[in-house]
This record gives structure tokens, sequence and C-alpha cells, in this order.
């Protein structure tokens, strides 16, 4: 079961990664936070589980990342954007 959550975690990420990169989504929009939000605490919670340090430290960063443009957008800011 653990196979099928890490599986569901990492395509909620790609979807994120992948519309983005066909400009379907922006990176600072709320529906690709989400996305990176989601997958990216999936994958930390697994991680934390199987006390896999390196990539505990990855994806719980990804999501506090996300989590904190979330945060931005719901205030009524917006995201710094790297363009």
């Amino acid at each position: 079961m653990d196979q099928v959550i890490q599986v569901v975690g990492a395509l909620l990420i790609l979807a994120g990664f992948v519309l983005a990169q066909f400009r379907v989504l922006r990176v600072e929009s709320m529906t690709y936070l989400v996305l990176n939000f989601f997958g990216s605490a999936i994958l930390a919670w697994l991680a934390w589980d199987d006390r896999q340090w390196g990539f505990l430290l990855l994806e719980f960063v990804w999501a506090v990342v996300s989590a904190w443009g979330i945060i931005a957008l719901l205030r009524g800011g917006s995201v710094p954007s790297a363009h």
C-alpha cells in the first residue's frame, strides 16, 4: 500500500511540474502550489515512516515552501517568482 501512496504523491508533484512546463499552470498559481504541497507532504510522511532522512529533508522543505506560497496567496499577496 505504501508504494501506491508514494506513486500518488509523486504524480501530484509531477502533474504540477508538467503542467507548468507546458504553460498550462503558472508556478505562482494556487493549483500548482496545492499539487506540490500535497504531493510533497505525502512523500515526506512516508520518508519519516521509513527513516529516509535525506528524502525527508527534501520533501519536508518542498512542502514548507509550497505551504508558504499558499499562505501568501490566501493573504492576498503574491508568490515570489524567478521571472
